[in-house]
């Protein structure tokens, strides 16, 4: 059976747990683009606790629009935003300084369309993860049915997982503020290294 999975901004740790475990798997361009979701967004451990990423969409981007065809918009500096606060939640990790360099770019070239930068940033994670994914894509909407398992549900920060489900792993503020699970993949990355695909 194939999974239907949303396009989403750094996953979370859920997301890449579950693409890690799917037997077979496709990718929707084609599910309306929904508002405060991960499809624009992703948390990280900042030093006041869960923040969250946010990539602007063009106006016009809400309402009954193919996540496909939503474009990000540059109007505000959202990139040197998402930057400075990585580099400050991040910079005292084991792994930051070792992989800094694979994410900068993302946050300096323009990419026109929210899918497009997903998927390229997505790739790019996959590499580092040292995962086997190949991206295969819904040709329409496919309304869930015996065929398919729904996953898209894993783009909404509202389908809370209880903590006792993830595995532990050290974060740079734990000591101060406790341990925060399902963080994007980017926490799991810097904090552990290559050891991230064994704890996911």
């Amino acid at each position: 059976m194939q999974t239907i999975f949303p396009i989403v901004y750094a996953g979370n740790i859920h997301y890449y747990s579950h693409l890690k475990n799917a037997s077979s798997f496709v990718f929707d361009k084609h599910e309306h683009y929904i508002k405060q979701t991960y499809r624009n967004r992703c948390s990280i451990y900042g030093a006041n606790g869960k923040l969250d990423l946010i990539i602007p969409v063009e106006k016009g981007s809400h309402g009954h629009r193919a996540v496909q065809d939503v474009k990000i918009s540059y109007a505000d500096h959202w990139q040197r935003m998402h930057w400075k606060s990585l580099e400050s939640a991040y910079r005292s990790s084991p792994y930051f300084e070792y992989y800094e360099h694979e994410f900068i770019g993302f946050y300096e070239k323009k990419i026109e369309y929210l899918v497009e930068y997903n998927l390229l940033f997505q790739e790019k994670l996959v590499k580092l993860l040292d995962l086997e994914i190949k991206p295969a894509f819904t040709q329409k909407y496919e309304i869930a049915n015996e065929n398919f398992e729904d996953a898209r549900v894993l783009g909404d920060p509202l389908n809370e997982i209880p903590e006792e489900k993830f595995n532990h792993y050290t974060q740079v503020f734990e000591s101060k503020l406790g341990f925060i699970p399902n963080l994007s993949i980017i926490d799991l990355l810097v904090n552990c290294g290559p050891e991230s695909l064994g704890i996911l």
